[in-house]
């Protein structure tokens, strides 16, 4: 059971770090940062703007050091409480974010695999049943996936 197990974690982590350089990809592509969202800002389009008009305003996430830097995504209304939502959410996963995200979970995935190849024979043993009890935890994140097994819950 643990070999198909420890199997089982290591195709997902390889699957993961697919997703994160996929996601490094896209970080690095997108307009750097600082992304930001301030909720006593509004956006205005072309025409909301000749006339000044504030309240066609919209919640939006800018970037760069000024509001007339650039606007990253407009989310709706101005004041509209889902607009503000989703323009704070859109700042705080701003691409820096992202790839610090990426390099954190690269390592603890690294780390992850040198504790299986530390451990695997005396996982396969037995003799290290709280380990053993580690590895599961490590397999509950994909317990949704098709291959995950039930008697591999902790």
């Amino acid at each position: 059971m643990t070999a198909d197990l420890i199997a089982f974690i290591l195709a997902r982590w390889d699957e993961r770090e697919r997703q994160l350089a996929e996601d490094e990809r896209v970080a690095l592509s997108a307009t750097s940062g600082p992304w930001w969202h301030n909720p006593s800002k509004v956006w205005l389009g072309a025409q909301a703007f000749e006339a000044y008009d504030l309240a066609q305003g919209e919640e939006f996430v800018g970037y760069g050091e000024s509001p007339l830097s650039g606007c990253i995504a407009a989310t709706g209304p101005g004041g509209h409480a889902q607009s503000k939502a989703d323009a704070e959410h859109i700042a705080r996963w701003n691409p820096q974010r992202v790839l610090d995200e990426v390099r954190r979970e690269r390592a603890e995935i690294e780390a992850k695999r040198w504790i299986l190849a530390q451990y695997g024979v005396a996982l396969e043993r037995g003799t290290h049943r709280e380990l053993e009890m580690v590895v599961r935890f490590m397999a509950t994140p994909h317990a949704e996936h098709p291959d995950y097994r039930k008697e591999w819950r902790p």
